[in-house]
């Protein structure tokens, strides 16, 4: 068992939390908010029917617009309302609760997407690991796409040396999933990172 999660620390100390968090993002959906910006990134990397792990996949809104695209997709998230939530909403990919932490699969993926400051709800001892189990779920050409907030007690530098040292370098680093370039004072970063042996 590995160390509990912020997000499920959240949860713990307010049992309501993942309804809410439900529930924001259906209300979202209904008002027509566009809520398909992250997938529509790592739709623009991939062929059709490729096979894409939705990591901390959350209610399943990035991932079911994915498998919408035509893609192959498996979710993870370690809280069971987000996945039982992602079953309701989004039916076709394969949803699964798990702690990234111990992320252990069979398949390999040609595309990674971990959106939503997942990264930043991680327990940080865990944050390597989870970025080193991104690496050995990625195919040989595959690409991970990894988004979060700066000032969410994860810096931008510390971020990219856990992921070298898990074997992922960047191919693209960019300052929100809608393309702009990453700049010194961004407050958010999307690195699309590939294997360092490639």
């Amino acid at each position: 068992m590995v160390e509990q999660s912020l997000w499920m620390r959240k949860v713990t100390e307010n049992p309501d939390h993942s309804s809410w968090y439900v529930e924001r993002f259906r209300s979202m959906a209904r008002a027509g908010d566009d809520l398909a910006g992250e997938a529509r990134l790592v739709d623009a990397m991939l062929p059709r029917r490729s096979r894409v792990l939705d990591a901390g996949c959350g209610p399943g809104r990035v991932g079911g617009a994915l498998a919408e695209a035509g893609h192959d997709v498996v979710g993870v998230d370690v809280d069971p309302v987000l996945i039982e939530a992602a079953q309701q909403d989004h039916p076709g990919p394969r949803w699964l609760v798990g702690d990234l932490a111990e992320l252990d699969l069979p398949d390999r993926f040609d595309a990674i997407v971990c959106a939503g400051n997942v990264m930043t709800f991680l327990a940080p001892g865990t944050r390597r690991e989870v970025l080193t189990r991104f690496r050995a779920h990625l195919a040989a050409d595959g690409r991970a796409a990894i988004g979060f907030g700066a000032d969410r007690g994860y810096p931008f530098d510390e971020f990219l040396a856990d992921a070298r040292t898990a074997g992922l370098v960047p191919d693209l680093l960019l300052s929100t999933w809608d393309l702009r370039p990453l700049t010194d004072d961004a407050a958010f970063i999307v690195a699309v990172l590939r294997p360092d042996d490639r």
